[in-house]
């Protein structure tokens, strides 16, 4: 991967927080909103044990995620495209680490024992520039992402 296309997909990461989260349910796409947050290249976001997309990883542990794309339209904004195996953990020292105040308006603070941290670990990546850019894929070695 070049350095400028990991720096803009960095770029986006660190500016763009919310973004869909596709999963598979009975064989078909089942997409939300969720809030992101990232290490390097890996994404995070927190969820509740009991929902969908819980169950539908452990069926499959794979997962597309779009972040980027904001008002203004498709040639006016760079977003990407990650295709990812999504790791389940609700290890506190992570959920301490990602918390933010807001998160108080769907969890009972951080100890809520229904907190699930979800990992997604990117295998590739498509990031789409303005127009008349080409798009770039990044092919990703999952060992080498991580962490």
């Amino acid at each position: 991967m070049s350095k400028d296309a990991r720096e803009q997909v960095i770029k986006i990461m660190d500016k763009s927080k919310i973004g869909t989260l596709a999963t598979i349910r009975d064989g078909k796409p089942n997409s939300r909103y969720m809030t992101f947050f990232h290490e390097d290249m890996i994404l995070y976001t927190l969820t509740s044990k009991g929902t969908s997309k819980v169950d539908e990883l452990l069926e499959n542990p794979y997962a597309h995620i779009l972040l980027g794309y904001e008002e203004g339209g498709l040639f006016n904004n760079d977003f990407i495209e990650v295709l990812g195996r999504v790791e389940q953990t609700d290890d506190q020292t992570l959920i301490d680490s990602l918390w933010s105040p807001f998160m108080n308006l769907v969890f009972k603070g951080k100890k809520d024992p229904n907190i699930q941290v979800l990992k997604i670990i990117p295998e590739k990546i498509t990031l789409h520039n303005k127009k008349n850019v080409d798009t770039v894929e990044i092919h990703l070695n999952a060992a080498k992402v991580t962490k």
